[in-house]
């Protein structure tokens, strides 16, 4: 997930490195199709700005980092292009206030 305007100055730049969290982490935190509910309820509540950037796991190779202290999240140490994303959907809130995601994500 990223908010529509960092997304958009990324592709003018070519390269996404970020969100602040990311930035103060030292990695880009990335969900699996099953983890991205609970990341974008956890950390996204109510952000109506988002889109959600999906990528082929593949395209990563060895760069990418399976972390975590109880779950395993996928973690980017870099920046990622934006031309390479898969797919780029806006994320827009429900009625509920939940984030609306597309049928294939789990």
């Amino acid at each position: 997930m990223a908010h529509e305007a960092d997304w958009r100055a990324a592709q003018k730049s070519g390269a996404y490195a970020g969100s602040p969290d990311d930035l103060r982490d030292g990695f880009i935190h990335f969900s699996a199709a099953e983890q991205i509910r609970g990341s974008a309820s956890k950390h996204r509540a109510g952000q109506t700005d988002l889109l959600l950037i999906c990528y082929e796991t593949s395209l990563f190779g060895d760069e990418l980092k399976w972390e975590g202290k109880v779950a395993l999240f996928p973690h980017i140490y870099g920046k990622l292009d934006p031309a390479k994303a898969s797919s780029v959907r806006p994320l827009p809130l429900g009625a509920d206030g939940l984030h609306v995601f597309p049928e294939e994500i789990a």
